[in-house]
């Protein structure tokens, strides 16, 4: 995407986050597996609970995966896919740092993968897999503390680049969707960091997707206020803040 192209292209996609750890569906608090929640039920059930809600994309992300390659939930996530049918897309997220990881995602059937570590330590990465599988199947994860675009699973002292020339060289590269959290919200339903939203949407670059933080459905309107062009919700949805339901209508507005 070219500088200067609308950022917000369509309609604002809320899209339930679906968290895999040990097959189960799991929030976890700023990345740390020391305060993970544990959700019951099936996460194929709980998958396409959120696609009768409304969903039109499920945002999978394999936190098995993203610690260790070896035990990538690749089977788990492929039932996720088969049962939404053509419901609904899904995305999927989780250590993705190789060729063939995302080929297996996409040959499980999911509709975009999100690369994060990997494209900030090698823009040339993202560059051959849009021009191998296409812009819109290949999304890039922002994970941003303290101003810097980090990876490695958020782990401290992990080293970073400003959020802006991340932007740029991956826009550079081709990727017109970038999936913006800011780590010290993530899980703690504490409000979406908007000034940061607001500088990654402001250049214009690409589609920016909100996440972290997100609490209640004001927070969403103010996401697509700022030009947001969707929007990662998780533990409000499974805590009872909002329904999906109720999220989807307060966005008719």
């Amino acid at each position: 995407m070219t500088e200067g192209k609308p950022t917000n292209q369509g309609s604002f996609e809320l899209l339930p986050a679906v968290d895999l750890h040990g097959g189960a569906v799991v929030r976890l608090v700023r990345g740390d597996f020391r305060q993970a929640t544990a959700y019951p039920g099936d996460p194929v059930a709980i998958a396409a609970g959120f696609v009768r809600a409304g969903a039109r994309w499920l945002h999978v992300v394999d936190l098995d995966g993203a610690r260790d390659p070896g035990t990538r939930q690749v089977e788990l996530i492929r039932a996720i896919v088969t049962g939404m049918g053509e419901s609904a897309r899904v995305e999927v997220a989780g250590g993705l740092r190789d060729d063939d990881s995302v080929a297996a995602m996409l040959d499980a059937g999911a509709a975009r993968v999100v690369v994060g570590t990997a494209a900030l330590q090698d823009p040339e990465f993202v560059r051959r897999l849009v021009d191998r599988h296409g812009p819109d199947r290949v999304a890039v994860a922002l994970d941003v503390r303290e101003r810097l675009a980090i990876g490695h699973g958020w782990a401290p002292g992990s080293a970073g680049m400003p959020v802006e020339d991340a932007v740029t060289a991956l826009a550079d590269a081709g990727v017109e969707t970038f999936e913006v959290t800011a780590i010290e919200r993530d899980g703690t339903m504490a409000g979406p960091d908007l000034a940061l939203l607001e500088r990654a949407v402001a250049m214009r670059r690409g589609a920016v997707i909100a996440s972290a933080g997100i609490a209640t459905t004001n927070d969403l309107r103010a996401a697509r206020a700022l030009g947001c062009a969707g929007a990662i919700v998780g533990r409000a949805l499974y805590e009872g803040r909002f329904t999906l339901a109720e999220a989807l209508r307060s966005l008719e507005a």
